[in-house]
């Protein structure tokens, strides 16, 4: 059947990327002093952006490189704007809740209070029973409209 297909081709031996150049290792990850760390958060609460003189001037205090202050500073941008926006987002959804609440208490206010009478409906039986119709209370949707219904 091999003889037969013309898209049969010699099978290759071994990974197809085995002849390349074996990969750079990554560099290990580098650890920062307590104090290190210390004074690059009292910096970024201060100033989220360092020009590169004040960064230079840093990493060299610390006894860090250039490119290892820049780097942290960026992570911690990252870290910052993901934090800022979870905060905002749960105050959002505190937010939300309040008002959901406050509604809730609203209406159940409403339901307590009586309806005020309206002049014109007190002389239309009609429209005296449509004033009293409160579909949304259980207790009301049948005497409502056959109190009324009773008195037509």
């Amino acid at each position: 059947t091999a003889a037969l297909s013309p898209f049969v081709a010699t099978r290759r031996i071994g990974h197809p990327y085995q002849n390349r150049t074996p990969p750079k290792r990554k560099k290990p990850r580098t650890s920062f002093s307590r104090v290190q760390i210390c004074e690059l958060e009292k910096r970024f609460h201060r100033q989220k952006y360092l020009a590169s003189a004040e960064r230079a001037t840093l990493a060299k205090s610390l006894k860090m490189t250039d490119a290892q202050v820049k780097t942290w500073f960026q992570n911690r941008r990252t870290k910052w704007r993901r934090q800022t926006a979870e905060e905002r987002e749960a105050e959002r959804q505190q937010a939300n809740r309040l008002m959901l609440h406050l509604q809730q208490e609203a209406f159940q206010k409403s339901l307590a209070q009586p309806l005020p009478q309206d002049p014109l409906c007190m002389h239309n039986s009609s429209l005296y029973a449509l004033q009293n119709l409160q579909p949304w209370a259980e207790d009301n949707k049948v005497t409502s409209v056959s109190g009324v219904a009773s008195v037509v």
